[in-house]
């Protein structure tokens, strides 16, 4: 499986130790880095996706867990009227980030913030990075929000850009969030408590705008 080469540091600075520690006969601390590095490897691991190819569809840009699907109070959202979709990424969840649709990226805007757990109501205040994409002639919104341990936002892209669904965008390091915004009209298609797959499970179907 690929692995991200942002997590090439993380993996050297735990093998290259355990090396060492294993030639001057410690094995026991030398075991305990080669366990670090294993986890440094499934974290960073870049597994590929069937992307559905349907016209309409939004697909998760993160692996993860739903805990909000629904019309937007406005407290976590950009300007204007939103359906949004929070996913909750675990550690253990995949962290490469995906375009949900395709279309032009018009802006994006990055936040310093605190790191406060991604799953805290107050984590609005976090660091995040926000891209905005030009989908049809409508905008789309998905921010990067880091957690308690995330600590550093990796973003791939840059405005002008142009994206497909499901297209790599960057990914972020250890537990985090990932808000999703769309037209009010969008027909949500998952719940919260649902599990989703990055590039893959389908988060809603865009209709026309002015539909019921």
């Amino acid at each position: 499986m690929r692995i991200d080469r942002a997590g090439y540091p993380f993996i050297a600075g735990a093998m290259l130790p355990a090396l060492a520690l294993g030639t001057a006969k410690r094995r026991g601390v030398a075991a305990a880095f080669v366990l670090l590095g294993g986890f440094f490897a499934y974290f960073f691991r870049d597994p590929d996706r069937e992307v559905p190819q349907e016209a309409g569809l939004v697909v998760s840009p993160a692996d993860g867990r739903i805990m909000i699907a629904g019309p937007s109070d406005g407290r976590w959202s950009p300007p204007g009227d939103w359906q949004q979709i929070t996913i909750f990424l675990s550690p253990m969840d995949v962290h490469i980030n995906r375009a949900p649709v395709g279309g032009r990226i018009t802006k994006i805007d990055y936040r310093p913030g605190a790191f406060l757990p991604a799953y805290d109501q107050g984590a609005n205040d976090n660091e995040l990075n926000e891209i905005w994409i030009e989908h049809e002639g409508r905008p789309i919104v998905f921010r990067q929000v880091v957690g308690i341990l995330a600590r550093r936002i990796v973003c791939r892209v840059s405005e002008g850009d142009t994206v497909q669904r499901g297209d790599r965008i960057g990914l972020m390091k250890f537990g985090s969030r990932m808000d999703v915004f769309l037209p009010r009209e969008t027909e949500l298609l998952v719940r919260v408590g649902e599990r989703v797959v990055g590039g893959e499970t389908v988060l809603a179907r865009l209709r026309s705008p002015g539909a019921a």
